[in-house]
């Protein structure tokens, strides 16, 4: 089994910053892509960003300029710092991860329980 535990979410100020953080455990042979997605009330759950294992970034344009995707391959873990946060920001952010979880099982797709971001006018 793969855990994926998610961290840093919270209540922010417009214009103020977090940074969420997101550790994959468990039987993990390789990780391919991991990001965010997140979902607001009312709405469906939508891509933030994807990093793959060599580095390369992909944002939507709502957060470009202003949230930055890591991970640490080491760690097995990804980072989303959010800069200039506004209110339209406020979701549940979930953790994504594509894992291999052994040499002879193929890739699957991996979920985090979900932070709570909220941003106040």
């Amino acid at each position: 089994q793969v855990q994926l535990v998610e961290s840093g979410g919270g209540l922010v100020q417009a214009g103020g910053s977090l940074r969420l953080s997101c550790a994959a455990s468990g039987s993990i042979f390789s990780i391919n892509a991991m990001g965010w997605y997140r979902q607001a009330p009312g709405k469906q759950r939508e891509l933030v960003a994807t990093i793959t294992s060599g580095g390369n970034t992909n944002y939507a344009d709502s957060v470009k300029g202003r949230f930055s995707i890591s991970r640490d391959n080491a760690k097995n873990t990804v980072y989303l710092q959010m800069n200039s946060l506004k209110p339209e920001d406020t979701a549940v952010y979930y953790c994504y991860a594509a894992v291999r979880p052994s040499f002879v099982e193929h890739e699957h797709d991996y979920w985090g329980q979900g932070t709570q971001v909220a941003v106040s006018s």
